[in-house]
């Protein structure tokens, strides 16, 4: 003898009051959150700006005082920054205000150049200061069976350290 099967209820819909959010005009200003910053997918290489003493307003630093180079962490996540970018997993966008503009154009230029099956890891940057305002680093680029290397030149432009030009192993 077959059964003879229950009918299931129906979900109840109950109507809703508002339909969409309201926009931000029609919030108080205290139910406002302040927004954070945006650093999801970019890289944050910039310092923080160091509070202001008495007197005049400073400028904020980037990459570290006047004359000195830039530290080895922030070099290297320079480094693997681009390194992704030429594995095809990271755009070339999030680095760019890092790069000259003729750089910027050369790493969208040159497109996935880096082949492998799991993201690039770099090694320890090895740093040369060449000339006053000048660094020139290489890291080796661990991407599979066979390691490459990215040879970077910053240049000093204003309180700012700019790649002025890349090269890599085929």
């Amino acid at each position: 003898m077959s059964r003879i099967p229950r009918p299931v209820p129906l979900p109840r819909i109950a109507p809703s009051l508002f339909a969409e959010p309201p926009y931000d005009d029609e919030r108080p200003a205290a139910d406002i959150p302040a927004a954070p910053p945006y650093v999801q997918g970019t890289l944050a290489l910039l310092c923080e700006p160091e509070p202001a003493e008495e007197g005049p307003a400073r400028e904020p630093l980037i990459w570290g005082p006047p004359g000195a180079i830039p530290d080895e962490r922030r070099l290297r996540a320079l480094g693997q920054a681009i390194a992704e970018i030429l594995s095809g997993r990271r755009p070339p966008s999030s680095v760019s205000s890092q790069l000259a503009d003729r750089t910027r154009a050369e790493l969208v230029r040159s497109g996935k150049i880096i082949n492998c099956a799991r993201p690039p890891l770099v090694g320890t940057p090895h740093i040369s200061q060449p000339k006053d305002g000048v660094v020139e680093m290489c890291v080796l680029v661990h991407c599979g069976d066979r390691p490459r290397v990215l040879a970077l030149r910053l240049e000093r432009r204003g309180v700012q350290w700019l790649c002025t030009d890349f090269e890599t192993t085929p």
